[in-house]
């Protein structure tokens, strides 16, 4: 008989970029182990759909009802043998109370995996007046019940220490095989300077625009955008792509540069970096700033560059605009290190001992 993973997730499988590269992509890998794969998210996709849009509380509401019943009969039809894999949270919201059924009365153990400071307040302006519903104080309580932890750096690492000790840090990972498999044209003109995300990261472009505002009285080049809000910088060489998950790697790879600026907080220390990841699993030549995972996925001047002031944005960004064998030198360099460290089959291993921990 198969061992059986019943994994429980917030969203909808497909959907959101924490679960897609967090441990999506690990299931066929995982199938092919022998192993019987349940994916059970708390969200469905209509109630997903209508999370970030504005208004529609009664609809959330229900949908949010609808998950939690859902999630009950879920709970009750686990058997004795199964793996239980939990990603953030059983609840989209409230306190922690299928976690601490499953752990305190059903007896059973549960794998607890994040990649985010999740236990910070984040949220989306359009669900600000409700974000308290979150819980974001059950986290703690999450990992203390866990059997084994698994997150996604060494910060995560050491703020669930004092919880959990039993710890194995694994990296967001890039499918090199199947979805990251293009390569950036290093010889594109204009030069496509480039950066995704959501409209909740946005802000931390505010550091750059006035740089490559700047920088556009000399030099001829393209700021291409890819995000699910248009945004409203004054800048002549802005370009937007709206976000699709069917042409994000198509996209993507129409950088010839990545940028990634961050604000030192406790919310970038505990991100994964999976901005500079995408670029480098393209051979993008990827410029970032220094805060948490950042700083050991890049080897400034080898892998990439890591700046700090203004003046370091500016001499890089010139650098690689009038450079194209830096650009491609760089740009090689970064696969590589995607290759060796990030890439999912360079990571199947940890979760494999992961899972054989927990049978």
């Amino acid at each position: 008989m198969k061992p059986r993973i019943v994994i429980f997730a917030p969203y909808p499988k497909g959907t959101a970029p924490s679960q897609r590269f967090r441990f999506e992509q690990f299931i066929p890998l995982l199938e092919k182990e022998g192993y019987e794969v349940i994916y059970d998210s708390f969200l469905d996709q209509k109630t997903w759909n209508l999370l970030y849009t504005k208004g529609n509380f009664i609809k959330k509401g229900l949908g949010m009802l609808g998950s939690f019943f859902k999630r009950v009969g879920a709970i009750f039809r686990l058997k004795k043998s199964d793996i239980l894999f939990v990603h953030r949270e059983m609840s989209h919201v409230g306190p922690p109370i299928f976690e601490w059924f499953v752990a305190k009365v059903l007896r059973k153990k549960y794998i607890y995996d994040f990649d985010d400071a999740i236990w910070l307040p984040n949220y989306s302006e359009v669900n600000a007046k409700v974000h308290w519903l979150k819980g974001y104080w059950k986290v703690n309580y999450c990992m203390k019940w866990a059997q084994q932890l698994s997150v996604g750096n060494d910060y995560l690492a050491e703020y669930a220490s004092p919880h959990n000790k039993n710890i194995t840090v694994i990296p967001t990972t890039i499918d090199l095989e199947n979805h990251h498999n293009r390569i950036t044209d290093h010889t594109h003109s204009p030069v496509v300077i480039g950066w995704t995300g959501t409209q909740t990261t946005l802000r931390y472009l505010d550091v750059l625009i006035p740089i490559l505002a700047e920088l556009e009285k000399e030099h001829n080049f393209i700021f291409r955008v890819i995000s699910n809000e248009k945004p409203q910088f004054d800048l002549q060489s802005l370009d937007f792509i709206p976000w699709n998950k069917e042409t994000e790697i198509k996209d993507l790879a129409t950088f010839q540069i990545g940028v990634m600026p961050l604000i030192e907080d406790q919310w970038s220390n505990g991100k994964c970096g999976f901005k500079a990841l995408q670029y480098m699993a393209l051979e993008i030549p990827t410029i970032l700033s220094p805060v948490g995972v950042n700083t050991k996925i890049v080897k400034d001047g080898e892998n990439g560059y890591l700046c700090s002031s203004i003046e370091e944005w500016k001499t890089r960004l010139v650098e690689l605009l009038t450079n194209i064998e830096k650009r491609k030198a760089i740009g090689k360099e970064g696969r590589k290190t995607i290759v060796e460290e990030y890439a999912v089959k360079a990571n199947l291993g940890k979760y494999l001992e992961v899972l054989s921990k927990n049978k």
